[in-house]
């Protein structure tokens, strides 16, 4: 006999399934319907959704309400990220609970493990060759660690972000080793052929992602008598997102990831999981809709997860992933704003706002629909220098150049360059080239000659937090950026790393470098006060919450970025000096943005005004109301 409880438990979980419904079944049915075991697959997911729901823990199930209740919670300003590899941060995951303290000291709401599912042994692309989805990488720790750290982030209101590789697996993994020994079901789990004639067709319009070390797009196995699609590395089987026992797979995954303590799944390589003979195989319209029903699988069964979609796309085509269209407010809640991380670069090297403001004021909307950015200024990955031929040509230049320009003044070999970084997978055919590199050591702290260059380095680090903070949606700060940690040249020693610049901005947390940080002058010491006030006065500004319209402002002067915050209880105008120079606004122009109090919402002070015009110092960010 059922109790109440379970009657009420059976009567939510029908509940968000209507609610769901719409956003699930037509996606499904348009990707496998016409599929003679559709009916099967569809009889098996709803038994893996109420299966997942009825292993929700209580704790997960409250907060699976709150968060119904309150679902702008990821949207609000006290949100704001860090992002760490385990092993660099603590050595293990046990180790993390050492360190709370200093999170949540700094203002820390949102943790995002880097990659720790089981990876292959090995070279694991960084951890992004898994497995084994249910399992830790064993250097860190095990499952019931994980949720241990998961519940004591929770404790302290911090949201738990992890790696969820959609593409592809590992050849290890034991749908691939099954596949491998000839299992037909298995098989058809991945994009495996028995000739070369379909690869090199494919082959024709397929890029590659990383030329130097991984060319193609497919691999050939003597052993098994197959061609394996593999986008990434030899060692990362793609997924047959065609296949709808695939999608069922992974939809268990989510669940179990889910009622481990996850809140946030960052769904790995999404642009590449449907494949069309004559294209790029890149962000075609199905994996919108695999991505939509995947959201919804999760609103139904464990509704408190929300999904970052990593898509380092154009601005045109990444916003889909937050929904567009007919997938509107019904797709992922965040993706990166890559486009906001490099036009900061671009105008940092140039001193020149105007490409920043083209890209940013003609290719975004001023609002997303339950969506938000992931707002950084640099992470794990290297600097692709995503700048159109089109976007350049509107401001008169030429792209080529800008994106050589670029590399060149962040490899640190263009003359007057304050930066000091390293090229990562050069493009002999375009000439495209980017770049690996530390916040502190392309921002110029680690070139800095004298006192006045170490300022001018942790000024840029404190103007990019400030802008992050401040633009719309989840500020994420990639761990030691905080503490202005420099290169980390160390990885050319590791074999499994040497071949990978991206490591040289992956160093280790250098906890001797956080004693002392209140009252020390240092650049350590300046930056992680800086950021730590960034946050908290982020956190107590009601005009950043993710929701509220971002605009871009023409300020008349191409040295300095205005972003007005247009909130209905008064707008917040944020500017920007991109130059080591003084930089004057007139009042009038300011006033005509809505400010009306000229109150510095990031000081919290009062802003002067001499002869109707405010002076900005070198790098300065200001947040008027």
């Amino acid at each position: 006999m059922p109790t109440r409880a379970t009657q009420s438990a059976d009567e939510i979980f029908d509940l968000r399934l209507a609610r769901s419904a719409p956003d699930l079944w037509p996606m499904l049915e348009a990707l496998y319907g016409a599929r003679k075991d559709y009916d099967d697959v569809r009889k098996a997911l709803l038994k893996t959704l109420r299966k997942g729901w009825a292993n929700r823990p209580e704790d997960l199930r409250r907060l699976d309400l709150i968060r119904d209740l309150e679902p702008d919670w990821f949207q609000r300003p006290r949100m704001a990220g860090y992002v760490f590899y385990i092993d660099r941060f603590a050595g293990t995951l046990k180790g993390v609970l050492d360190h709370l303290d200093y999170l949540e000291s700094l203002g820390i709401t949102y943790v995002h493990l880097m990659p720790c599912l089981k990876p292959r042994p090995g070279d694991s692309d960084g951890g992004y060759s898994v497995m084994d989805y249910r399992a830790i990488n064993p250097a860190y720790g095990s499952m019931a660690d994980f949720k241990e750290v998961a519940a004591a982030f929770r404790a302290r209101g911090m949201s738990l972000c992890v790696d969820l590789v959609l593409n592809h697996t590992a050849k290890e993994h034991a749908w691939a080793k099954k596949a491998a020994k000839g299992d037909p079901k298995y098989q058809d789990y991945y994009l495996m052929f028995d000739s070369p004639d379909l690869p090199e067709q494919y082959e024709r319009t397929l890029v590659e992602v990383f030329p130097d070390n991984a060319p193609g797009n497919f691999t050939h196995y003597p052993a098994i008598g197959k061609w394996v699609w593999t986008t990434f590395n030899e060692h990362q089987w793609d997924l047959n997102w065609a296949n709808p026992w695939v999608f069922l797979e992974i939809v268990e995954v989510m669940l179990f990831l889910a009622n481990a303590g996850v809140d946030v799944l960052r769904l790995d390589a999404v642009a590449f999981m449907w494949k069309r003979m004559g294209t790029r195989c890149q962000s075609e319209p199905e994996v919108h809709m695999i991505l939509q029903a995947l959201r919804a699988c999760s609103r139904i069964a464990s509704p408190a997860v929300i999904h970052l979609e990593e898509a380092i796309v154009a601005p045109e085509e990444m916003l889909p992933y937050l929904g567009r269209g007919k997938h509107d407010g019904k797709e992922g809640n965040l993706a990166y704003h890559n486009s906001l991380m490099v036009q900061f670069w671009s105008a940092l090297a140039t001193r020149d706002t105007r490409l920043m403001r083209h890209v940013l004021g003609s290719h975004f909307p001023d609002r997303l629909t339950n969506a938000t950015y992931a707002t950084y200024i640099r992470c794990h990955d290297d600097i692709g220098w995503a700048v159109t031929d089109a976007d350049a040509a509107a401001l008169g230049f030429s792209g080529p150049a800008h994106r050589a320009f670029l590399s060149d003044f962040y490899e640190g070999i263009f003359p007057g360059s304050f930066a000091s970084g390293a090229l990562f997978q050069v493009n002999e055919e375009t000439g495209d080239k980017r770049i690996s590199g530390s916040f502190a050591s392309l921002a110029g702290l680690e070139k800095a000659r004298d006192a006045a260059e170490a300022d001018l380095a942790v000024q840029r680090i404190l103007m990019g937090h400030a802008l992050i903070a401040s633009f719309g949606g989840i500020p994420l700060i990639y761990m030691g950026d905080e503490l202005a940690l420099l290169n980390d040249r160390g990885y050319l020693a590791n074999p499994y790393h040497a071949h990978d610049s991206r490591w040289i901005h992956r160093p280790a947390m250098d906890w001797a470098a956080t004693e002392g940080l209140q009252t020390a002058e240092t650049p350590t010491a300046r930056v992680y006060r800086g950021t730590r006030h960034i946050l908290a006065r982020r956190a107590a500004t009601p005009a950043l919450h993710g929701a509220v319209p971002t605009r871009i402002v023409d300020l008349s002067s191409d040295a300095v970025l205005g972003v007005l915050r247009d909130a209905p209880t008064g707008p917040v105008l944020c500017l920007f000096n991109f130059t080591e120079g003084w930089q004057h606004l007139p009042g009038g122009i300011l006033r005509a943005a809505g400010v009306t109090a000229f109150h510095d919402a990031l000081s919290d002070h009062a802003v002067e005004l001499h002869g109707d015009t405010l002076s900005l110092p070198p790098y300065a960010r200001v947040w008027l109301t």
